[in-house]
């Protein structure tokens, strides 16, 4: 007969432990500590501390990564206002500022309705180092909850982020096409003085950058999604903590690399940078000019 101290725990470090070696989490926790820890995560033998050493370097490198790569972003939108200042489709501080206000308005529920109860909570996950929404207690309100937020902040936010940037390269696009045809009419190669055969288009780079910035909110967000429906629609048990904390990790990582995509794909930027780091080697031509260059076929005396 199997002795049950030979049984085997999965989980947590993603591997074998031996019942009689295993401190289960929230092991320590008592009163309204312990009522705020989920009753699925109380079943699961507890990470090492090196574990939690981890993540704690993790999450501030991830803070220090989102600060410096934002403050990355306002300078290039300052340094590109400063030499444009285009004339066009230039937002106003009020247009701005009611942009800021709805954003900040649509968000704001969704963190205080759980913050104070209301509606669904904030509770520990994974190794009970970081907080989510509540997506495993098994009421009908936590899971009107986990689709309402998984609608309002995963599926809108996704088919607007595809709608907008699909205009932005559609519209880039447009831009390059009647350059070319102008082209074609003035008898030039290019409009652009410093256009060559090798250099990477306008509206290739446009659409990487806008893919990337597409593919790093799917990377990152779907698998926390799928996570929350798990946990208030399908089986539990396939949620362990080692498990858990694979989206919880990535999805507060693209907070910190959408930044640097906008940063790094910005000419100015990249000019700049290989001014100060020329070992980089990122050769970004100058295209400050837009002026007519190389006849293809001049024009004969008259």
């Amino acid at each position: 007969m199997e002795n049950d101290t030979e049984s085997y725990f999965f989980g947590a470090h993603f591997a074998a432990l031996k019942s009689g070696e295993i401190e289960l989490l929230g092991e320590g926790l008592t009163g309204e500590d312990l009522a705020a820890v989920p009753e699925h995560w109380l079943s699961y033998p507890a990470p090492p501390a090196s574990a939690h050493t981890a993540l704690a370097l993790l999450y501030t490198f991830f803070t220090a990564a989102a600060l410096l790569g934002n403050g990355l972003v306002i300078f290039i939108f300052s340094t590109h206002s400063t030499i444009t200042r285009p004339l066009d489709g230039r937002l106003s501080r009020g247009k701005v500022l009611l942009m800021m206000a709805f954003v900040w308005i649509y968000a704001t529920p969704w963190a205080l309705l759980p913050l104070f109860k209301i509606w669904g909570r904030f509770v520990p996950e994974g190794y009970l180092t970081s907080c989510t929404f509540d997506y495993l207690t098994n009421t009908f309100d936590t899971k009107l909850f986990v689709a309402c937020i998984f609608t309002c902040s995963y599926v809108f936010p996704m088919s607007m982020i595809i709608y907008f940037y699909s205009g932005i390269v559609k519209q880039v696009f447009a831009h390059e096409a009647a350059l070319r045809e102008q082209a074609k009419k003035m008898n030039v190669e290019s409009l652009r003085a410093n256009q060559s055969s090798g250099a990477e288009s306008a509206e290739i780079r446009i659409a990487k950058a806008a893919l990337t910035v597409c593919f790093l909110f799917v990377a990152s967000w779907t698998p926390y999604g799928v996570m929350a429906l798990i946990g208030a629609f399908g089986d539990q048990q396939l949620l362990t903590p080692g498990v858990t904390m694979i989206p919880a990790v990535a999805c507060k990582a693209v907070a910190c690399i959408d930044p640097w995509v906008y940063a790094i794909s910005h000419p100015k930027y990249r000019q700049e940078l290989q001014r100060r780091m020329p070992w980089l080697q990122i050769d970004e031509p100058d295209d400050s000019a837009s002026t007519a260059t190389t006849n293809t076929a001049p024009n004969a005396p008259a």
